[in-house]
């Protein structure tokens, strides 16, 4: 058993499988989660994990034949939309292939995976309803991070990962980036499939500045969104009175996507759940930080993407498995941390610039009048 002290700030996929992985090598750590449990609050919708990215870090963490039961393999056909409701792709559609190395992709509801990661570590490794205020070096052990809670700090920890997303307190104490952040909208509503059935698993519409996307979930449910690029305040001068859902919908809709087919709207109006609006923020292409021994980063802390190349948990599981490889390479030793760090952090910050240009090509896409097109070009050429 190691005799390393770890603390993981983020109990979501990241923290999560970390933990996890760090366990089965038989490395003790505690995770610190704000949630007060695990079901306070709404994971979002579905997640397609990938054979070379959340498939594999399951392997490793032998938990892919329950991954496997909990998954969806059939959720994975697309349909493509012009704002008019003209369809420019449709995988549903008899003849229509999905390329083999796109077609390994099942879907798992994120509360599934987040329960599923949950069950898998050992009993109170998860402490709850923890917020953390910021990171310090320890004034009295050379060496070691203290957090400071809002009920208290925890002190002499030989590694603190931020596993705690766009708004990381971990990555607030490695640098004072946040110029960089920038924000897109969307309004999430949530619907009975039996009113807004669709065969398929995703359905998009692309529009310059706007677009629709429809998720159908492992639930019984559709989760729509309704996006628009609009400037940083938006969301504050736009008057729409979130608070009732019926009447902001429409507002919305009358505003934004007036001309739009009947069917792309109604799929909107009909789901019977409140509209969430939320901004959409990432952190700038190639962003890095200056590696310090005994914090580091993974997932939307270290690299905030938007969810416009569905690489994101994908991307933040491969994080966890590369840093506990580090972990367990330095043999437990805390005087061997330091390189583990860097090692890691060299390997991960070129992989995730890759994946955050392509993510950056992909906002473009969403909100550009030929975005359909240029995504069904790209899945043909595939």
């Amino acid at each position: 058993m190691s005799n390393l002290r770890i603390a993981i700030v983020g109990g979501g996929p990241a923290g999560l499988v970390l933990a996890r992985l760090l366990q089965v090598n038989n490395i003790p750590c505690t995770v610190f989660e704000l949630d007060q449990n695990a079901s306070e609050r709404d994971q979002g919708g579905t997640v397609d994990l990938h054979k070379k990215g959340g498939q594999l870090v399951l392997q490793q963490a032998g938990l892919f034949d329950e991954f496997q039961r909990l998954s969806r393999p059939e959720g994975q056909a697309m349909k493509l939309l012009k704002y008019d409701g003209r369809v420019v792709l449709d995988e549903n559609e008899s003849g229509v292939q999905r390329p083999e190395e796109f077609s390994d992709r099942p879907e798992i509801d994120r509360t599934q995976l987040r329960r599923m990661l949950l069950n898998s570590l050992q009993p109170d490794t998860v402490v709850w309803g923890k917020k953390l205020i910021a990171v310090e070096e320890s004034p009295t052990q050379a060496g070691k991070h203290d957090l400071h809670f809002h009920d208290g700090v925890e002190d002499g920890f030989d590694l603190v990962v931020g596993a705690d997303g766009a708004w990381s307190k971990v990555r607030a104490f490695l640098t004072d980036q946040t110029s960089g952040l920038f924000g897109r909208y969307r309004a999430r509503t949530v619907g009975d499939r039996s009113r807004t059935a669709a065969p398929v698993a995703y359905c998009f519409m692309f529009d310059e500045g706007r677009a629709i996307l429809a998720q159908r979930n492992g639930n019984n449910s559709i989760r729509v969104y309704a996006c628009v690029r609009k400037p940083e305040d938006w969301l504050e001068t736009c008057g729409i009175d979130w608070a009732s859902p019926q009447e902001a919908k429409q507002k919305y809709l009358d505003e934004y996507f007036t001309n739009c087919a009947p069917e792309l709207k109604r799929a909107v109006l009909d789901a019977d759940d409140k509209a969430v609006p939320r901004k959409m923020w990432m952190l700038p292409v190639g962003w890095r930080w200056d590696t310090r021994p005994g914090v580091s980063l993974i997932g939307d802390a270290a690299h905030l993407m938007t969810p416009f190349a569905g690489v994101g948990v994908n991307l933040a599981m491969f994080d966890s498995l590369a840093l506990a490889r580090a972990i367990v390479a330095c043999g437990g030793n805390a005087e061997h941390m330091p390189d583990a760090i860097k090692a890691y952090e060299q390997e991960m910050f070129p992989r995730a610039e890759q994946f955050a240009q392509r993510t950056a090509r992909g906002l473009v896409g969403h909100f550009s009048a030929n975005g359909v097109e240029e995504m069904a070009t790209r899945i043909a050429a595939r």
